[in-house]
């Protein structure tokens, strides 16, 4: 570790100015970045004693490397360029609000042609509506199956939908009244997008529209003496309350509210937030983040704010990402700056306030309450994984000789199908975890057979070319008033260079063979300041370059159970990607014999239809609709798939033939 007096910046260098800084550590990766009213007092804090930093930054200032600063004008200006810089750089020290537990959203398909209803949980998706998110699925799901009587819209997959267009009939939900039916036809696409709209605006809390419409209609059909239907329309209307009652109203003004609460201790922090729109709770989500710094909780409430609503979509008509109102347990310290940022994001004005009494108090209270419930749990659960994960990492540094714990630790892995398709797969864990934005793929040609030791030669000589090739187009040093540095960025598009991160350690899948294949590629590229090892399988062995008999950590060894999963998840990976090329190759195997059908109708095809399974079932009908295809193109690809024997499709896995794919 790095000694941070070694890179303090000279005295009366630091102005006493407001500004954004950054840390670095020793290849040029920003590791931390924050903002200051005084850079000065702000920097030399990082410093002081030792003794008075908490854990997490007292590995960060000696970690890193460097301090960098830029001075700015404005508060907007400061909150505006931190968050850009946490943005482009993703330090690895700064506050990371994660979800506490995966929330399902309510999505709608809005974009297809047919949209769809359905539950699900990650990231969103451009073109979809989202609303939630919610506490419990199977709470959403009960009120989406009461909601679908009264809006039969579509709720199937996409597969069940293109199913019942091909055989001309409905799913049971199109028997019983909880569909409309458009795969065939029942419906007309304007139509059930009217039915979509309705629904969209329900969730989005207009309601007394629906309720109105379907009274007006049951009070219709009473007096037309259409009994039965006015009797339907009643169970319809009753529904509507039941999924009504399953958001309480909060606020009886029908404020729209963000409620935003805080349980922290000296070492993390757990947030709760209840979106409420219309008066009513719309939806609730949780986050733990580790502290990094002495911050209070206005800090804390500012750095939450920033990240929350810096990424919002502002274009969703029927769901204001924004509210009006944000009610916080502590004012940020830029609570003018950053009102002003979130009103020009909304489009009107935010306000951001501390609830003192009434309605809001009270619910304010009930997410305290559930914030520090969510602490409780994630550190019973946390702790015992935190501390396991050091352990291993110490373990692995004391078992390989290593100068520090692998921080960051890189697998690779090779697969094949007796020699054809060879695919290799990096894998990356930072801390112990899996750092999966940075998993990467690798196709491997120009190598005869099965030859997994010249594939990982070639692997690795890629992998740290690249990094060498990355390095030496780092921005040249500035001086650190103007915040320029060497960064690991591309200096075309300032995004990150992901490969110009060094790993602390590699490890490969096999013996012998296969590190002596990744030492060799090392050292003609000289790279010597990466720590090798591989993993075999038959024994869990662990072998390092030149040594003649293995390493045999213990059974219960830690740092063993992580290079297992380190070498495990990088098998996956590789497995997976092989799995996919060959599919694919398969069906092209196939279409190379149609004449007249190019690489980019292929690729077409086998997007539509996605497998050589349901591409053989397809009609001729159903492939003459894929956009770039006729009747005539279309019957030569089924004249190709009937010539073709069924038998001739290989299992990925095992490499046995498959009867009837």
């Amino acid at each position: 570790m790095a000694d941070p007096q070694s890179y303090r910046p000279k005295p009366g260098s630091i102005p006493e100015t407001p500004g954004v800084y950054r840390f670095s550590d020793e290849t040029g990766r920003v590791i931390y970045v924050g903002k200051a009213k005084n850079l000065r007092s702000r920097l030399n804090s990082y410093f002081a004693d030792p003794a008075n930093l908490l854990p997490r930054t007292y590995a960060m200032v000696h970690t890193a490397a460097k301090v960098q600063w830029t001075v700015v004008q404005t508060e907007v200006e400061s909150l505006a360029l931190e968050y850009a810089w946490i943005k482009q750089y993703d330090p690895r020290f700064n506050i990371k609000y994660r979800d506490d537990k995966t929330y399902p959203w309510l999505a709608v398909t809005y974009s297809e042609d047919f949209p769809r209803v359905h539950v699900g949980r990650g990231a969103k998706r451009k073109g979809n509506r989202y609303f939630g998110p919610y506490a419990h699925a199977w709470a959403i799901r009960e009120t989406v199956d009461l909601l679908l009587r009264v809006f039969p819209m579509r709720s199937c997959t996409n597969g069940v939908f293109r199913n019942a267009q091909q055989v001309g009939r409905p799913c049971l939900l199109g028997y019983i009244g909880k569909c409309s039916a458009p795969c065939v036809g029942r419906i007309s696409a304007e139509d059930h997008r009217e039915i979509v709209d309705d629904f969209c605006r329900f969730m989005a809390g207009n309601t007394t529209p629906v309720e109105r419409r379907l009274k007006r209609e049951m009070q219709q059909a009473s007096d037309d003496l259409e009994f039965e239907k006015a009797a339907r329309l009643r169970d319809d209307l009753g529904a509507l309350n039941r999924a009504m009652e399953k958001n309480a109203i909060a606020f009886r003004d029908g404020t729209d509210a963000d409620v935003i609460a805080l349980a922290e201790d000296p070492l993390e922090v757990a947030v709760q937030i209840f979106h409420v729109r219309k008066g009513r709770v719309r939806g609730e989500r949780g986050w733990v983040a580790d502290r990094a710094d002495e911050g209070d909780t206005a800090d804390l409430v500012e750095q939450f704010l920033l990240q929350l609503y810096s990424e919002v979509d502002t274009d969703d008509p029927d769901q204001q990402a924004i509210p009006r109102e944000i009610l916080v347990p502590a004012l940020p310290p830029s609570k003018d700056s950053l009102s002003e940022l979130l009103t020009e994001l909304r489009g009107s004005n935010v306000e951001i306030r501390i609830p003192q009494r009434g309605d809001k108090r009270v619910l304010m209270d009930t997410v305290a309450k559930n914030a520090r419930d969510a602490l409780v749990r994630h550190k019973t659960v946390r702790a015992q994984d935190l501390s396991t994960r050091n352990r291993a990492l110490e373990e692995i540094q004391t078992a390989l000789d290593l100068p520090s714990p692998p921080l960051r630790i890189e697998c690779y892995d090779i697969s094949n199908l007796q020699g054809t398709e060879v695919v290799a797969s990096m894998v990356v864990f930072e801390d112990g975890l899996p750092r999966k934005s940075e998993y990467r793929r690798f196709v491997i040609r120009g190598i005869d057979g099965q030859n997994d030791v010249a594939a990982m030669h070639e692997v690795i000589t890629r992998r740290f070319r690249r990094l060498q090739d990355d390095q030496k187009t780092m921005q040249a040093p500035g001086d650190a008033a103007t915040g320029e540095g060497p960064l690991l960025i591309d200096p075309t598009t300032g995004a990150p260079k992901r490969f110009a991160y060094a790993p602390a350690l590699v490890v490969v899948d096999g013996g012998p063979p296969q590190v002596a294949a990744a030492q060799a590629a090392m050292a003609e590229l000289g790279v010597t300041d990466v720590a090798l090892c591989g993993l075999a399988k038959r024994l869990e062995e662990v072998w390092l370059p030149d040594e003649e008999d293995p390493l045999i950590l213990p059974r219960t060894s830690e740092g063993l159970y992580l290079l297992q999963r380190v070498r495990d998840e990088a098998h996956r990976f590789a497995i997976t990607h092989h799995r996919s090329r060959r599919s694919k190759s398969m069906v092209e195997s196939v279409l190379d014999e149609v004449p007249g059908l190019g690489e980019v109708r292929r690729k077409a095809l086998i997007s539509h239809f996605g497998s050589l399974k349901k591409l053989r079932e397809a009609r001729v009908e159903d492939i003459a609709a894929v956009p770039g295809f006729g009747e005539r193109t279309a019957l030569s690809v089924k004249a190709a798939l009937d010539q073709r024997p069924k038998g001739e499709v290989i299992n990925t896995a095992t490499g046995e033939i498959l009867d009837g794919a």
